[in-house]
């Protein structure tokens, strides 16, 4: 694919077989128009937020090289989730595919219905391990270095799974 926009998706899932959707949502994602998949991190579970009455949740994150706007890339991932079976019941609540613009290229984002970078990436385990696994020397649209944000975060809770292949 000629020249275009690097971004970063978050795949989670916690309701049917969540590895076997993420692997899935991967080969998917690797058919959407102007999207070509560049790596895909490892498989990490981890406890849901929010709600505690539901399973775990799998969570990974794929970098994609795009020419897809961020707004292009959020309606693919929302109509992959609709395929996957996805019904929004409750904030936070249990899923059978989430699919979160989380960086797209250096750009800050804010409209009603996309915040990039998605909020609450620096403060989340299940986001920044699966990211420094496919972008370790990545500079966020800050200013941040991802690796600091890392050093700084405790993977308390965090479970990699080591064999997972998209």
């Amino acid at each position: 694919m000629p020249a275009g926009v690097t971004a970063y998706l978050g795949l989670g899932a916690n309701l049917g077989w969540p590895e076997q959707t993420l692997a899935a949502a991967v080969e998917a994602i690797r058919n959407w128009p102007e999207v070509q998949v560049r790596a895909v991190s490892r498989l990490y579970h981890s406890a849901p937020m929010g709600p505690q009455n539901q399973p775990d949740f799998c969570n990974a994150v794929v970098e994609v090289c795009t020419r897809q706007t961020a707004v292009g890339l959020l309606q693919l991932g929302q109509q992959a989730e609709a395929a996957f079976g996805r019904v929004r019941h409750e904030h936070w609540g249990a899923r059978s595919l989430d699919i979160d613009v989380l960086l797209y290229g250096d750009e800050q984002i804010h409209t009603p219905s996309l915040h990039v970078p998605h909020p609450g990436l620096t403060e989340r385990a299940f986001v920044v391990c699966p990211l420094m696994d496919v972008a370790p020397g990545l500079r966020l649209p800050d200013g941040q270095l991802l690796a600091t944000v890392a050093e700084r975060m405790s993977g308390d809770g965090l479970r990699r799974v080591e064999d997972w292949t998209p």
